[in-house]
């Protein structure tokens, strides 16, 4: 097979870009991670599903891959900016919880969530609250040209370091209305490296430091556990969503320039390479968030009985780049589309013959162009639609396909894609003994009680598949 060059999308220049690792060897990746104050939406996961593909990708182009993940136990307030309360404060004191019992919840809810949807763990999670004394350390050597000292805090002045906020080609108006102001900013985008606690108030979490008792920016643990874990700088390749190309990451950025001593005349670092962005997961309201509230998790899809490899499968099925539109249909039409992929290459066999090199070559083709999925995606519908070659050698093909897109086509058996809703008003062992009684009545030609037995099992949201070895299934239903 005749590879194809990797080319990835570079937001820093807004190009495509050939990539090989920096150092000739081994691609360092870093992402950001969640703020462990509640359970990950499924626009918060969808950015993993695209990391994964990225480093599975990473990896089959032949490339050793370290890869890292930040823990949001602290700094992160209510606004993306510098406004509102601490998340993890606020959670523990609605919740009347330790913040630690909640940050160990959450993140141990996240981990199974990218387990279920089988995304690879990282080389390292990196904890925030781990690392206070690297955070302090950061500050202090940045603070004396870049930082200055009011009431509330320790603040970075934007105006010190080359270009601020080209990774978002200019603060818009939009991104401004999102930073709150705070009394004795110099600029409206200047932002804290670290917050004091208030006088007379006493956080769960809060440490000392030069500037006062107090707690990180949020913007700070990103560039200190990046550069920490994956230097020497500058790293490969750092990702997240594209909320955090506006706010979060120029402040990354800034951060990581003082730290290197760039300066207004110095431009250049940024402490990535590539910066790479998914788009929003939208539903019909809008932007899936969990500020607006009502938000989706894996487990509500989980309970009205849709496997979590079905959700991948949608992600999969848009560009990481493009809005990808969630609905009940979307997902209905994912999963029945994931189970006639298994039901296919479950009829391939248990034999493995020789990979298709042709296949091989489509499939490299299709991820090396900036991890295009959905073409990755034709490439194994027609793979398995291909007669010409023997159900052996398909199987064997299969294998790169589930190597590089992780659905488990060859391992995950249809049977295990039917999952009983939360809410199902029938346990699996009630629609069999139905189901036995149905077989009964078509048997001695009562088809009045077959095709009633029927019509109260899709009442109960369970079809009917005669002749299939499954028999049923169930439909899903979304609210």
């Amino acid at each position: 097979m005749t590879a194809s060059q990797l080319t990835l999308f570079n937001s820093l220049t807004r190009s495509l870009e050939p990539f090989t690792p920096g150092d000739g060897v081994t691609a360092r990746v870093y992402s950001c991670g969640p703020t462990v104050y509640n359970f990950a939406h499924l626009g918060n996961l969808r950015a993993y599903v695209f990391t994964d593909t990225l480093r599975r990708t990473l990896a089959w182009k032949g490339y050793p891959v370290r890869h890292v993940i930040n823990i949001t136990d602290v700094g992160h307030l209510t606004s993306d900016a510098d406004a509102g309360e601490d998340k993890m404060e606020l959670a523990a004191a609605g919740l009347g919880k330790d913040i630690w019992e909640v940050a160990a919840f959450y993140t141990a809810a996240f981990k199974r969530n990218l387990a279920d949807l089988n995304i690879l763990d990282p080389s390292l999670w990196s904890v925030a609250t781990d690392h206070i004394a690297d955070m302090i350390a950061f500050a202090e050597k940045i603070a004396p040209a870049h930082c200055y000292e009011i009431e509330s805090g320790l603040y970075f002045d934007v105006k010190t370091v080359p270009d601020y906020g080209l990774l978002a080609r200019a603060v818009s108006d939009e991104g401004e209305s999102r930073i709150d102001p705070v009394s004795g900013k110099r600029n409206p985008q200047d932002f804290a490296i670290w917050r004091k606690s208030p006088p007379g108030e006493q956080r769960q979490m809060e440490w000392d430091s030069p500037w006062g008792r107090g707690a990180p920016g949020w913007h700070l643990e990103c560039s200190v556990m990046s550069l920490k874990y994956l230097g020497p700088e500058p790293f490969d390749i750092h990702t997240g969503g594209i909320d955090h190309r506006e706010i979060h990451h120029p402040n990354e950025i800034a951060q990581n320039q003082a730290y290197c001593g760039c300066t207004t005349e110095q431009p250049g670092f940024t402490g990535a390479r590539f910066w790479m962005h998914n788009n929003f997961l939208v539903d019909r309201g809008g932007k899936m968030s969990k500020s607006a509230g009502g938000f989706t998790t894996l487990q509500s899809l989980i309970d009205a009985g849709v496997h979590p490899l079905a959700y991948r499968l949608l992600c999969l099925s848009a560009h990481y780049r493009s809005e990808l539109e969630f609905s009940a249909d979307a997902v209905a039409a994912a999963l029945t589309r994931l189970k006639r992929l298994v039901m296919t290459v479950g009829k391939l066999g248990v034999e493995d013959g020789d990979a298709d090199p042709a296949y091989l070559a489509c499939l490299d083709a299709a991820l090396s162009d900036d991890l295009n999925t959905p073409m990755a995606l034709v490439a194994l519908d027609e793979l398995l639609a291909d007669k010409r070659l023997s159900p052996a050698d398909r199987r064997a093909t299969i294998a790169a396909f589930d190597t590089t897109l992780g659905l488990r086509l060859r391992d995950i058996a249809r049977g295990e894609l039917r999952i009983a809703p939360a809410e199902a008003a029938l346990a699996p062992e009630a629609i069999e003994a139905q189901l036995d009684e149905r077989q009964q009545a078509r048997a001695a030609k009562d088809f009045a009680r077959s095709d009633a037995i029927r019509d109260a099992l899709i009442a109960a949201g369970v079809d009917v598949m005669d002749g299939d070895p499954l028999r049923w299934e169930w439909r899903v239903t979304l609210r």
